[in-house]
């Protein structure tokens, strides 16, 4: 049977991987998670410094065609190799991660819903919405503690593109949101949420189906 597929999109440090997390957990063994930072484009004619300065938060800074490719394949049924990015070095690395393909895939990132072909290959479209003081503090505290940046670059880099870039494409594409979720720890949403998932898997991944 097709997979159901669930596109859980909002703005940086909203939660979507926490989201995430949970629903892997609910359903142990059957979901496969497809991130879409993992398709930042390859950049190796350029110097670490020319690197840096570029605009990793529009939708062109993304391999999307490789995504669609992927993701269909996925779908199908066949094992794909995603790429990694290195955030260390700004480019993607020479690794790759095998993704089996499961009942449930999610698709993972703040543009996905702003790219009509990954959008359209989501039967649930989830939107986590929260407070942009918060996304900017959980922001600050990942890029400082897990990837070694400087406070400063992150507050340069969040004044200079995330921040508009937010508001130009990722708060735009909430209108394509199926559920939108306040805050990524919403545990209501996310019991509701499990419900639906369970019961759309009872009725042979039917997106249209009644719940």
């Amino acid at each position: 049977m097709k997979p159901l597929v669930m596109g859980i999109a909002g703005g940086t440090g909203s939660g979507k991987t926490t989201l995430t997390q949970a629903i892997v957990e609910s359903f142990e063994g059957q979901v496969a998670v497809v991130y879409h930072d993992n398709y930042y484009k390859r950049n190796d004619g350029l110097t670490y410094e020319e690197r840096e300065l570029l605009n990793y938060d529009a939708p062109e800074a993304f391999d999307n065609e490789l995504m669609t490719a992927q993701l269909d394949e996925l779908i199908s049924g066949q094992v794909i190799e995603t790429p990694v990015y290195d955030y260390t070095v700004h480019n993607r690395s020479e690794e790759t991660i095998p993704v089996q393909p499961r009942p449930i895939i999610i698709v993972e990132g703040i543009l996905i819903f702003a790219e009509p072909e990954i959008r359209e290959r989501c039967d649930i479209k989830i939107f986590v919405d929260t407070d942009a003081d918060v996304r900017i503090l959980r922001r600050m505290r990942r890029d400082v503690v897990e990837r070694k940046r400087t406070i400063e670059s992150v507050q340069n880099q969040y004044l200079a593109t995330v921040k508009p870039m937010h508001e130009l494409h990722v708060e735009p594409s909430k209108r394509f949101a199926d559920i939108i979720i306040p805050e990524g720890k919403n545990m209501v949403a996310l019991d509701m949420l499990i419900h639906r998932i369970h019961r759309q898997l009872e009725l042979g991944q039917n997106p249209t189906a009644t719940v």
